[in-house]
């Protein structure tokens, strides 16, 4: 992980509906950041500088720096709500990390050399089942993507979830509860007969 993410947050007693109405109108988010065996502590945050940070895909699977009336904490994003048809942010949740305990958070999947691989090139249609895939493990191991490699994939070829290549130290939540759970990641399918014969019709 080479960036690094610092977040300036300031803690609020305010809290209702009322007060988080408020709040978003001086142009400010209302937080909350939880979890370490620690009590939840209700913070506030500039609505500018969250939109900045959420402009890199990369902070969505960081280890966050927190900083809130001057002391400092590891945290991730837990969960974000926006507003349905503007492009504000209403609410953000972020959990704390401890460097001893294993966390739970999405991870973005990068799919690489789609465009050479042999599925493509003989015609076959890329789909993507996933575009994330939840992992487990220390805050230290937290890698910021998983790439899958397409290279070698030809039409009719499916990859698992137990084909990822993972870091070391990372686990799939999803297999850790039994194998039923190895869904497709992603599969090259070949051309449906209807389509050819669209295509020769056409011609």
């Amino acid at each position: 992980m080479q960036e690094t993410f610092e977040v300036i947050a300031e803690a609020r007693s305010d809290t209702g509906k009322g007060a988080s109405r408020r709040l978003r109108r001086t142009g400010k988010i209302p937080a909350i950041v939880y979890g370490a065996h620690k009590e939840p502590a209700m913070i506030q945050l500039v609505h500018s500088e969250m939109l900045l940070h959420l402009q890199h895909e990369a902070f969505y699977s960081h280890i966050l720096e927190l900083k809130v009336d001057g002391g400092a904490q590891q945290v991730i994003l837990k969960d974000l709500q926006r507003h349905p048809a503007k492009p504000f942010i209403m609410h953000v949740d972020f959990l704390r990390v401890s460097a001893d305990e294993k966390l739970k958070t999405h991870v973005p999947l990068h799919f690489m050399n789609e465009e050479k691989c042999a599925g493509v090139k003989h015609g076959g249609i890329v789909s993507h089942n996933l575009t994330d895939v939840e992992v487990t493990c220390l805050p230290k191991d937290l890698p910021e993507f998983i790439e899958v490699d397409m290279t070698d994939l030809d039409v009719g070829d499916i990859v698992h979830l137990s084909d990822l290549k993972l870091p070391q130290g990372v686990e799939i939540v999803a297999l850790l509860a039994g194998p039923e759970h190895d869904v497709p990641v992603t599969t090259i399918h070949g051309k449906s007969a209807g389509a050819e014969e669209g295509e020769g019709e056409g011609e």
